[in-house]
């Protein structure tokens, strides 16, 4: 029975040496990230014959097993995919509502103190100092539009930079799955090493994008993104990349390539933090900015028409204090052009009225049998637009005009008619003289059909014959079915019936455009003098603060901006309730990994003190067979 003894007390020993290492290969790698706890199984040997009994042979150990519960890990990336989106998305946006407090708070300001200063111009309308203040106001209310709108920007290029860093570690992690593959083909898929440095990978991979990992017969394990697009195949990874936008090419975009062949990526659906930092740009980043643009415009065309209204210290009808609406400078990036158009069509976008434009995007279309739809993006509304000299309209406040080429069937174009005015208002206006704080008065008779609009457009000689001022008044009787006019002076004699071409009159040293809804013989009296004391047009502009000149009448030039600031503190807030979701849910998806794939240094160290103790009874086993053996040996000699 010595032999016996000696043969179980080996198997015990090297059994719970076996133990011993599996438990503290467990502590040891109690920090080690995307380690699962070990554990050994211990089998016996089986049994032997003696005589009428069998008797045990001792112990081996079967299998070392890795503690791996595939729902669980499925979850926690899931969960990780979710809360990495939730953490981007919420800090991206709390910077967002930051810059409109503390950067954008500077449009506010300026656009109150350019109005207090217009109010007390309105009581000086002659006072120099006033008139400078009001133009140095405006100019700050432009600088204040323009930082924000640069600010914007450097957050568009943020994005994009943050997008190219993490495409980039994508595309090392497919490299190292492909080449963890290779190796565990070789091993049959069990080296567990191999298989912990793969599940930190999928867990570090799961914070970029939503992952679905494919188990193969082989061993390898096949990785997809976004539930659509495969970036590791077995042995071979393909490669995630960015590309210029289309037809913006600031806006990067993902595409993803193997063997030469590529296919386009839609960012925002791929899940984890590029799927949020997509999501933020399109849908939070750049309609900002672009209401940021509506507000320019809002501010430009409403200032430079009251300026037009009126007359200057000169005597001169308003020039523009904002530079214009449709300048090249205020219109970049307002038509973007598809680049699958078959078509030669070149187009640019007119604002026409402020009032019914908004701060959106829209996508035109052109089909042969549908003709030219119009489609919001953000509410998916359509409108038809109507082809006349070359000129689309639809009602929205813009009009586009095609400059050259033709459309041909299936082409679209991508249209933002409020881009380009954050970064290209600018005041034109450099002489405060050229405020325009006067009225020019045109009075109907009451006789009147009330269908006929005067607006002054031009004064060219102040010192004409018969120039219409406050002691030498002018009367037009004006007939806008047969396109004439007969003048009056001062004391009623007539100067004489004479012909003009719709819409403007030019006579007497100015122009006026004159316009009608039909066919009426109207009568107005004229007086242009340059009155130091009147403030009537002043008053009209310092009355646009309170106007309702955007969005359809429903909303002020500050209304404007407290609503995008509103819309994007809206977001922010949203986006931290759901960031606190996403923790519970990591939390929890988390802690069921831990508590199975764990390791728990309390529950090691009992093993560690249990299978010691086993190896050092073991062992005792060993030393009594020895000595039973060597009580053998001493009595036969």
């Amino acid at each position: 029975m010595s032999v016996d003894l000696l043969n179980l007390a080996r198997t015990g020993v090297m059994a719970s040496q076996s133990q011993l290492g599996v438990t503290s290969n467990n502590i040891t790698n109690v920090n080690t990230k995307g380690y699962h706890r070990q554990v050994a199984q211990q089998d016996t040997l089986g049994t032997q014959r003696i005589g009428g009994n069998f008797y045990g042979t001792g112990t081996y150990v079967s299998d070392v097993k890795r503690i791996y519960n595939d729902f669980a890990e499925r979850e926690l990336r899931i969960g990780q995919s979710s809360l990495s989106a939730a953490q981007t998305q919420d800090k991206k946006l709390s910077e967002l509502d930051q810059l409109f407090s503390q950067i954008g708070k500077a449009i506010p300001n300026s656009l109150n103190q350019l109005f207090a200063d217009l109010n007390g111009l309105a009581d000086l309308p002659a006072d120099l100092g006033l008139r400078g203040s009001v133009l140095n106001n405006a100019g700050e209310v432009a600088k204040a539009i323009n930082q924000l709108q640069s600010t914007l920007n450097g957050q568009l290029q943020q994005t994009n930079d943050q997008i190219v860093a993490i495409t980039e570690r994508v595309n090392q992690i497919g490299v190292e799955l492909a080449n963890i593959n290779r190796e565990l083909m070789k091993s049959g898929g069990q080296d567990t090493a191999l298989l912990d440095h793969q599940d930190a990978l999928f867990q570090e991979l799961s914070q970029f994008a939503q992952v679905s990992v494919i188990p193969l017969e082989t061993g390898a394990k096949s990785v997809m993104l976004g539930g659509s697009i495969m970036l590791v195949s077995n042995q071979v990874p393909m490669t995630l990349g960015t590309e210029q936008g289309s037809p913006f090419a600031e806006e990067l975009r993902l595409n993803a390539s193997s063997g030469g062949q590529s296919i386009a990526v839609k960012g925002e659906n791929i899940g984890g933090q590029l799927g949020a930092l997509f999501n933020y740009r399109d849908n939070s980043l750049l309609p900002a900015a672009r209401e940021v643009g509506q507000l320019a415009l809002g501010i430009a065309a409403s200032f430079n028409q009251q300026q037009a209204q009126g007359l200057d210290q000169s005597g001169q009808v308003g020039a523009p204090i904002f530079r214009d609406i449709n300048d090249p400078l205020m219109s970049v990036g307002r038509v973007g052009v598809d680049t699958g158009n078959t078509g030669t069509a070149a187009l640019t976008l007119t604002i026409d009225d402020i009032n019914q434009l908004a701060g959106t995007e829209y996508q035109l279309n052109y089909t042969t049998a549908g003709g030219y739809q119009l489609r919001d993006t953000a509410s998916g509304a359509t409108t038809s637009l109507t082809l006349a000299g070359g000129v689309l309209s639809g009602g929205l406040g813009f009009s586009l005009n095609i400059t050259s080429g033709a459309m041909a069937d299936g082409d679209s174009f991508t249209l933002r008619p409020s881009a380009g005015a954050g970064a290209g208002i600018a005041i034109v206006m450099t002489d405060p003289k050229g405020i325009a704080a006067a009225s020019p008065k045109m009075v109907g008779a009451e006789t009147n059909s009330g269908t006929t609009e005067l607006k002054l457009t031009s004064v060219t000689n102040s010192n004409a014959a018969n120039f219409p001022t406050t002691a030498n008044k002018l009367t037009l009787t004006i007939n806008t079915g047969a396109s004439t006019y007969q003048a009056f002076d001062s004391n009623g004699a007539s100067l004489g019936t004479f012909a003009y071409t719709p819409p403007s009159i030019s006579a007497f040293g100015f122009t006026l455009d004159v316009t009608s809804s039909g066919a009426a013989t109207d009568t107005f009296t004229l007086d242009f003098s340059s009155n130091s004391g009147d403030n009537t047009n002043i008053e009209a502009m310092a009355k646009l603060a309170d106007n309702k000149l955007m969005n359809n009448g429903k909303s002020t030039l500050m209304d404007v901006f407290e609503n995008t600031k509103l819309d994007v503190g809206s977001q922010a807030k949203a986006a931290d309730v759901k960031l606190g979701s996403a923790e519970a849910i990591y939390k929890q998806a988390k802690d069921r990994v831990e508590s199975e794939s764990g390791v728990n240094l309390d529950e090691e160290a009992a093993n560690l003190i249990r299978f010691q103790q086993s190896y050092q009874a073991a062992a005792r086993i060993m030393t009594t067979a020895q000595q039973i053996f060597d009580s053998l040996l001493s009595s036969v000699r």
